[in-house]
């Protein structure tokens, strides 16, 4: 029992410092704008920001283009009913709303001020919260006791013309429901032949039982307990959204209630669901134990009484996790981005379809990294998406914003497809930059084989390429231990229908193979045993004869190892008088813009004449994600100024290049910062032929090109695309061992893409 108790006091004061360190809570305030100069002074504050008054004073709808409302939300609450802790005030509910507003803007970009309210009067607080439209695009409402939350919120969606949703009602409804759609399917019943047992009338069992209503379940087959006993027509104490489930007799009980019913509903208390109740409840029952910390009926418990049951809990180490924020924040980002007037019924249902069928899609790469070792494909154990599903936003986001649309509560119209590109762009950084390439990728269809093709992340790439269209993948391993890891990993693809499999023990090729390869190397060293002891041993060179008689159109490799080792093999097998490497060239997306980075693997030191041709190729390669390229020639010496060899080189380069007309912006030699600001070069060289910011960062050995690389990747938050192996024709790639599953399928995209796309 110490050392229990120990654990809870290390984990209390770990709790304690997170809020506390390196500055008190978890919020803070920061300009979006420049704020430098006394122009920017001037323009923010007096005189300028009276232009921005007048305009909204003349038309209201203006605040939405001048001001943040459009996406500032305000989480109010007055401390009533606090996560379990009960009614513990307004200010100790501070660090909730607090943690509340990190996740809007965690999970969806959505700014939030955290009003915690000290009213205990439900008409009061309306009063209060209606008169703060004028600041907010909408309100969550959060944290208040029932009935006095029916009462608030009723209130305020009656006065208030933007969004108010009560997250613990509808949040927690909206999940239920996506999990139940979900559980039903799985168990082949219709929503109208259902019967449901609830316990717990409180804010969010009222509104989950709405919910199940909406989605076809009838009032009759629904029956709620609270802790006097069954809702029924003849109770005095019932609120008028409980009344509308008082349909039971007033002698109906749990036991009897159960006895067959398809569902329970649980948001009550621990422990409050026998064992003994739950088998006496129809086959395939579904189990939804939503009390937290501790659930109404523990999992095991509940499958021990009826092994088909599917489960539900509150609890983040079970399966089917009903967590709220796989709603609220996405469900506000919709609303915010058409200006609805309220989150309505139709949008409410949207969501429930969007998360219920985001669950039976498969799981995207990055769900599996945040969740390593947990199979995460469509059934019983998997009923909703993770929280950190990033396909959330969009899913979510468009299909609320198309429902408020086709119902008449949006004040905003936009273009749902573009609108869905960008959410895609804000939690993929390279979705944007890449729609191009994908493009072009599934008009060619080109066959991708990837050399490592036992390895989890390139699974994950080639179920992704499947779905996509961007590519026909081939995979070098083990037929077993592919089959072993798609299955555990949950992935649907399969061999023969939707990708080829390359045995190096036992494919039929293999004399083929090694024969290729022996001709290519025998006046290498190269005998027949160890060609053939190649071609059953090394990934990287079967691929890379794949690619040279035919049989693919492009290779991948690198997930492990030491980059030129892969490119040694490569280039046997590969190079030629007319393709031969130029560089490696990243492409780092950043928050201000995307910056291209050479050669950070190939050249370990370059001459004049290669670093002339990784410029060539490298602007040639930025034109692909339609970039006009601005590159800078980057070393230790500024415009001559210092006698150093990579001055020496630069200006050899610059030389080579200046030999006929470039139809791309070029200059150096130069400092990394007078590339990336125009003034400070224009200081030091006034008249010099690169316009604006640099754009592409060339470096005379990969010792710079890789640190900038790890620098702009590392310290500055960057995504990187590449490296993208240049010269070889788009017949090779190689990859770092760092790389994610969306960072190999962008390289598989790039590799998609026919030569000729490049010219």
């Amino acid at each position: 029992m110490a050392n229990d108790r120990s654990g809870k006091d290390v984990e209390k004061r770990a709790a304690l410092d997170y809020h506390e360190f390196p500055r008190p809570g978890k919020l803070e305030i920061r300009p979006t704008k420049p704020m430098t100069t006394g122009r920017d002074l001037a323009r923010a504050y007096s005189p300028g920001v009276a232009e921005a008054c007048t305009a909204i004073a003349a038309d209201p709808r203006a605040a939405t283009r001048f001001t943040a409302k459009r996406n500032l939300v305000a989480v109010v609450s007055n401390g009533s009913a606090v996560l379990g802790l009960g009614n513990i005030g307004a200010l100790a509910s501070k660090p909730v709303m607090e943690g509340k507003a990190v996740l809007f803007k965690k999970f969806a970009g959505i700014d939030c001020f955290d009003l915690e309210v000290d009213e205990a009067d439900p008409v009061a607080l309306a009063e209060l919260v209606c008169r703060l439209e004028p600041t907010f695009g909408a309100i969550n409402l959060e944290d208040i006791k029932a009935p006095d939350c029916f009462v608030v919120e009723r209130v305020c969606r009656e006065r208030m013309n933007i969004p108010v949703f009560h997250d613990d009602q509808h949040g927690t409804a909206i999940v239920v429901a996506a999990a139940a759609q979900n559980a039903l399917r799985i168990a082949g019943k219709r929503p109208e032949d259902i019967r449901v047992v609830g316990l717990g009338a409180g804010a969010a069992g009222i509104a989950c039982h709405t919910m199940l209503h909406k989605m076809g379940v009838p009032l009759e087959n629904i029956t709620i307990f609270d802790r006097d006993g069954v809702l029924h027509p003849g109770r005095s104490d019932l609120a008028a959204e409980q009344m509308v489930f008082a349909t039971a007799s007033a002698e109906t009980v749990l036991e009897d209630a159960l006895k067959g019913a398809d569902m329970f509903l649980g948001l009550s208390g621990p422990g409050a669901l026998p064992a003994a109740l739950v088998a006496a409840m129809a086959d395939s029952p579904i189990i939804f134990a939503l009390a937290n910390p501790t659930p109404e009926i523990m999992p095991e418990e509940a499958r021990a009484a009826a092994p088909g049951a599917m489960i539900a809990t509150g609890r983040s180490d079970y399966p089917n996790q009903v967590n709220n924020v796989l709603c609220f924040p996405f469900i506000f980002r919709g609303a915010l981005d058409v200006e609805a007037t309220e989150i309505n019924d139709a949008m409410k249902l949207a969501c429930v379809d969007a998360i219920a069928g985001l669950a039976r899609q498969i799981t995207s790469a990055e769900v599996g990294a945040a969740y390593e070792g947990e199979r995460l494909s469509f059934g019983p154990d998997y009923l909703i998406p993770k929280p950190f599903d990033p396909r959330l936003l969009p899913t979510i986001a468009v299909a609320v914003a198309r429902a408020a649309i086709e119902t008449g509560v949006a004040r905003r119209e936009i273009d749902l497809e573009e609108y869905r590109h960008g959410l895609e762009a804000q939690v993929f950084k390279s979705s944007l930059v890449m729609r191009g390439v994908f493009e072009a990728a599934r008009q060619s269809r080109r066959r991708i084989v990837f050399a490592e093709g036992e390895d989890d992340r390139v699974l994950r790439a080639a179920q992704a390429m499947v779905e996509d269209g961007a590519g026909q993948p081939i995979l070098v391993g083990r037929p077993e231990v592919i089959a072993q890891r798609l299955d555990r990993a949950g992935l649907s693809i399969l061999p023969g229908r939707d990708f080829e499999i390359v045995n190096p023990e036992s494919d039929e090729r293999y004399r083929d193979y090694w024969q290729t390869y022996h001709d290519a190397m025998r006046r290498k060293g190269v005998t027949p045993d160890l060609a053939k002891a190649v071609m059953r041993t090394n990934t990287t060179a079967i691929a890379a004869v794949m690619v040279r008689r035919g049989d693919a159109d492009s290779m991948i490799c690198g997930t492990f190892g030491q980059y030129l080792w892969h490119l040694n093999y490569a280039t046997q097998m590969l190079q030629s008088d007319a393709l031969s490497p130029a560089g490696a060239l990243s492409l780092m997306l950043l928050d201000d813009g995307p910056i291209f980075v050479a050669d950070t693997h190939v050249n370990i030191e370059q001459s004049p004449e290669t670093l002339a041709r990784t410029v060539i190729a490298a602007a040639r390669h930025v034109r692909r994600f339609g970039i006009s390229p601005k590159i800078a020639l980057c070393s230790g010496s500024q415009f001559g100024n210092l006698d150093c060899r990579s001055g020496r080189v630069m200006r050899g380069a610059l030389e080579i290049l200046d030999t006929t007309v470039r139809d791309f912006e070029y200059e150096g030699e130069m400092h990394t910062d007078a590339a990336l600001d125009p003034e400070l070069r224009a200081h030091l060289l006034p008249g010099n032929r690169l316009s604006g910011r640099a754009n592409v960062l060339i470096y005379a050995n990969t010792d710079a090109a890789g640190a900038a690389r790890n620098l702009l990747r590392s310290a500055a938050g960057g995504t990187e695309v590449g490296p993208i192996l240049m010269g070889m024709g788009n017949q090779v790639h190689i990859v770092t061992p760092g790389v994610t599953p969306r960072g190999l399928l962008n390289i598989a995209a790039l590799a998609g893409t026919d030569v000729a796309s490049y010219s």
